[in-house]
């Protein structure tokens, strides 16, 4: 009687699991790359909001200035292009319901800069001061964009809510084996398999991606993506000796993205020219 409950349990289960992953499905724009979402863009989206709110009045950032005015004018013109993109394809921008806003970090030490859903924005003043001219912060900005773009917040919260029920589901009828192995291999190597295996991969599926559309939309926006070789190596230079070996990291190494920039480059320039 155990058994057969625990079998309809399981097939029951199984068609849930499937019903909720294949009504979640989704599609990365131009990528087509298949993506779970499990929640609703505007929730995750006013959330970001919020946090963008709470780091303006905590961080010493910029809003207004000259610099600004650079960053906003890149930023318009990606926005403008990825509209057109989208508009010229006939297809649903993704970005329709985003409220655009951008800052300045006034932090020399730090080389960053990033988007939150939504289109919230933040570039660092040591990304300012790594830049050497437009074509290059255009190249960082659009790769931030693109991780708005794709969603890649919604599908990463939706990867780890499901791979967390999905862990615990199977170890109670594998009796904790799951949870037995990764806390045997994580005290013996200090290594999570979780995120060696799973996690670190995905995350670097999703910078390489973001590499990619950023490539595109910067192109696309009428500056000179080849400039993103010379800056990425500035950043590898920038890196030399910090950063871990590739499997340990959520981000591709600096020589397989410059490798995979310059094997992109020019089929980016004949397919995403400059829109007019």
């Amino acid at each position: 009687m155990y058994n057969t409950n625990r079998r309809k349990f399981l097939e029951l289960f199984g068609c849930g699991c499937c019903g909720l992953v294949l009504s979640s499905c989704a599609q990365v724009p131009i990528t087509e790359r298949r993506q779970l979402r499990i929640f609703p863009e505007a929730k995750i989206n006013a959330q970001a909001a919020a946090v963008y709110n709470q780091f303006k009045s905590k961080e010493k950032v910029s809003l207004k200035g000259k610099d600004l005015d650079k960053v906003k004018n890149i930023g318009n013109n990606i926005e403008y292009a990825v509209a057109k993109y989208f508009e010229n394809e006939k297809l649903e921008d993704p970005t329709k319901n985003f409220e655009w806003e951008y800052l300045i970090v006034e932090n020399e030490k730090i080389i960053n800069a990033w988007c939150m859903p939504g289109g919230k924005i933040a570039v660092y003043r040591g990304m300012l001061n790594l830049a050497e001219n437009e074509d290059q912060l255009s190249i960082v900005m659009g790769h931030e964009i693109a991780h708005a773009v794709a969603k890649h917040s919604i599908e990463r919260q939706s990867q780890a809510v499901t791979l967390q029920l999905g862990t615990q589901i199977a170890d109670i009828f594998l009796g904790g084996a799951i949870n037995r192995t990764r806390n045997t291999v994580g005290g013996n190597t200090g290594l999570d398999i979780f995120q060696v295996g799973i996690l670190n991969p995905f995350g670097r599926q999703q910078e390489t991606e973001a590499d990619y559309l950023g490539l595109i939309f910067s192109s696309m926006a009428r500056y000179d993506i080849r400039q993103s070789i010379p800056f990425w190596k500035k950043m590898s230079e920038q890196n030399k000796g910090k950063e871990p070996p590739q499997f340990l990291s959520t981000h591709p190494s600096s020589e397989n993205r410059i490798n995979n920039l310059t094997k992109w480059i020019n089929e980016v320039i004949i397919k995403y020219p400059p829109l007019a």
